[in-house]
């Protein structure tokens, strides 16, 4: 088991694009959610599809495990379980201060939203922020995917950076 301990930001400019020193395409659907928190979803790349279950949080960490699985088996599950419950992006992985920053920028359903993320080894690491950084959002309920993804269903259209900042937390 993984003890996941990560932090989550908007994004002030392009600033990041500069460090860009690989990118990865994603799709993420979500199978499960609970009130707890816990979730399941099946993700897929260019070279890989596997299965995550994220625990409850503690903190900023939760528990993740995961599971490498068939691609065949996770488009199925994307197709046939997940509906339009799915997320496209592409990270983009930017070093800074030796820790590694994670861009994602949303296409789809959430184009145009754009987070960055860090993992950290314990809740109490200091880190040196990188100057695109913007609002820190870790914690935020409206920036967990799965209320992106209900956004999105419930206005059944692209859904805007403004649009989640105006919206409850």
């Amino acid at each position: 088991m993984r003890f996941e301990v990560e932090r989550k930001f908007l994004v002030a400019d392009e600033g990041w694009q500069a460090g860009v020193t690989r990118r990865r395409r994603f799709t993420d659907g979500l199978i499960g959610q609970f009130e707890t928190g816990n979730k399941v979803r099946v993700r897929l790349d260019e070279d890989r599809a596997w299965l995550t279950v994220k625990g409850e949080r503690v903190g900023l960490g939760r528990p993740e495990f995961e599971y490498e699985i068939p691609r065949a088996d996770a488009e199925a599950m994307l197709s046939l379980v997940c509906d339009t419950c799915f997320i496209e992006k592409t990270r983009h992985c930017v070093p800074h201060a030796g820790l590694l920053w994670e861009v994602d920028v949303y296409g789809g359903t959430l184009a145009g939203m754009i987070l960055a993320e860090v993992e950290l080894e314990h809740e109490a690491q200091a880190f040196e922020p990188p100057p695109w950084l913007g609002q820190e959002v870790t914690g935020d309920p409206r920036f967990r995917q799965s209320a992106l993804l209900r956004r999105f269903g419930e206005a059944g259209r692209v859904v805007t950076l403004e649009e989640v900042l105006a919206g409850p937390l």
